[in-house]
């Protein structure tokens, strides 16, 4: 694990847990970097001053607010710590709720937290708590530049923060084409049939990223100086929807076969 990135507490009420803050996700795929054609040379990045006509660096450089057109307000981190509301240094719970009802729409970032040595017991009884009661916290705590709404969960024997949007921060969908079709009992017989065959249990390390290994062996290929063939991309055609659900159907259907097959043939080799 990373060095915690944020120390503060978890406030609810008059009880108060100094806890750290950890980043809890990292990206999988291959970075890619911008290079010079020429020559292959990654590019220094120059800041440039039309005013002075001069190149200057990060260090020769501030912060402001444009107030007005052209006109700017410079804050230094003096007064960005002066910032006056309690979240810059809490996690300040506003309400427990279920989590059913919190639309997964509002959740863009996982955290986690861990108590300090002296915040060890009610950390302990708010996670507690929270099992218990089945409820999660919803908080606001200020990092990173802005106050951001949170959502507190226990995850194992620790606490999970999720960041959320505010809800002004999502985009109505009433703009959007609705389908007018109405289904028919036999295409929702069918289709029921469908997902049915399809339902199992969720197990996030069955899914993996297969974009970044298909760009692995793009990259791969390119090295060794190999031919590398694009994907077909599959033709949007008009399909007969019952005759596209009975395919499907069967399609699963025999996948699952052949999937318990390979498994009782591991168990009798055991």
């Amino acid at each position: 694990m990373s060095r915690a990135f944020w120390k503060g507490a978890i406030s609810f009420g008059m009880v108060v847990i100094p806890v750290r803050m950890y980043v809890a996700t990292e990206s999988k795929t291959p970075a890619l970097h911008f290079l010079h054609k020429k020559c292959l040379t990654p590019p220094k990045q120059q800041l440039y001053c039309q005013q002075d006509n001069e190149y200057f660096s990060v260090k020769d450089t501030v912060k402001g607010f444009e107030y007005g057109k052209g006109q700017y307000v410079v804050l230094d981190e003096a007064d960005l710590k002066k910032v006056p509301i309690k979240t810059v240094h809490a996690i300040e719970i506003q309400a427990f709720v279920t989590e059913a009802e919190i639309d997964p729409a509002y959740y863009y970032g996982l955290h986690y937290l861990e108590p300090e040595e002296l915040g060890a017991r009610p950390f302990s009884l708010l996670r507690e708590v929270l099992v218990k009661s089945r409820r999660v916290g919803v908080a606001k705590v200020a990092f990173q530049r802005r106050e951001h709404l949170c959502c507190l969960r226990p995850r194992g024997d620790i606490l999970a923060l999720h960041t959320m949007r505010y809800s002004n921060e999502i985009l109505p969908h009433g703009g959007l084409a609705a389908p007018g079709h109405k289904a028919s009992a036999r295409e929702l017989e069918m289709a029921s049939t469908l997902v049915n065959a399809m339902t199992r249990s969720f197990k996030p390390e069955e899914y993996r990223d297969e974009y970044g290994a298909a760009l692995q062996t793009v990259i791969q290929a390119k090295l060794q100086g190999e031919e590398i063939k694009a994907p077909k991309v599959p033709r949007a055609e008009a399909i007969d929807l019952m005759s596209a659900l009975k395919a499907s159907i069967e399609q699963v259907l025999k996948e699952s076969e052949g999937k318990t097959e390979k498994r009782e043939r591991a168990g009798a080799r055991k």
